[in-house]
């Protein structure tokens, strides 16, 4: 494994299906106590997670890290709001594209590089149903390529 090797350990996978992901930013966590090692442990979901901008400083909402096993009474909170290390500049541009195109920030990924807890974050635009069912149309059609491809692969042997 390299030094600056990033392993994933959840990813959002409604998010895309949900929404326009129109930029991706990368956040550090600020984590309490055992809330790394349970992340280390791939014990995260973000499926229901947000993030919002209070007083000039930006959070993640409803991001799920289980309590670790061999922690005691010390253990944290599991749906805790956390705060993300962002720029002031950043955090400034990010509220000024929320506040008046009407965009969103979703939880992409969680991820480790070089021992610190990263988080991708997705300023997004919802899709209307009408798009879902688009996006379900092209995905089929291309997996029916591939498949007749591979099969016409096969008959040539």
């Amino acid at each position: 494994m390299k030094k600056d090797e990033k392993i994933v350990i959840a990813r959002n996978k409604k998010a895309h299906h949900d929404y326009f992901i129109l930029e991706t930013y990368e956040f550090g966590i600020v984590l309490k106590g055992t809330e790394i090692k349970s992340i280390r442990k791939h014990k995260v979901s973000i499926q229901d997670a947000y993030c919002q901008i209070k007083n000039n400083e930006l959070f993640v909402i409803n991001m799920h890290i289980a309590k670790y096993e061999q922690g005691n009474r010390f253990n944290h909170e599991e749906t805790r709001t956390r705060k993300l290390l962002a720029h002031k500049r950043e955090i400034r541009r990010l509220l000024g594209r929320v506040s008046q195109e009407g965009l969103t920030l979703i939880p992409l990924e969680v991820y480790i590089v070089r021992g610190r807890a990263k988080l991708e974050v997705g300023l997004a635009k919802g899709k209307k149903s009408y798009d879902k069912r688009e996006d379900l149309k092209k995905e089929s059609a291309k997996r029916q390529i591939e498949r007749a491809l591979k099969e016409k692969r096969i008959n040539q042997w």
